[in-house]
């Protein structure tokens, strides 16, 4: 498994890549950096992968996760209904300018129409 560290520790790591996936989900698209985007797909699309079957025990595996309540219920309520015929590819990393102070390389990553 090519795991990006991000340059944080592991919990720091997971609580992080939880709260870019509530926002992307609440938003529907947010900028981060590229290496954030790309790990970032990885741990949504898992999680819309599992809010499609809609059963409980996959409900307390996304919020153990995303301890982000409305996030949450907009991921089972909207998002998963709406990539119900969808097998995988719910979001799309578009490259941007480099970012000024530091000349990061920035991307949006959002939700599939």
């Amino acid at each position: 498994m090519n795991l990006r560290r991000l340059g944080r520790y592991g919990s720091h790591r997971r609580a992080m890549l939880g709260n870019l996936a509530a926002s992307l989900f609440i938003e529907g698209s947010i900028i981060t950096t590229v290496t954030r985007a790309k790990e970032l797909r990885r741990v949504a699309e898992k999680l819309i992968t599992k809010a499609k079957s809609g059963a409980l025990a996959d409900r307390r595996l996304v919020i153990a996760r995303i301890p982000h309540k409305a996030a949450v219920n907009t991921l089972f309520d909207s998002l998963a209904p709406r990539f119900a015929d969808r097998n995988g590819g719910y979001t799309r990393i578009v490259k941007l300018a480099n970012r000024v102070g530091d000349a990061s390389p920035m991307a949006v990553i959002q939700l599939v129409e």
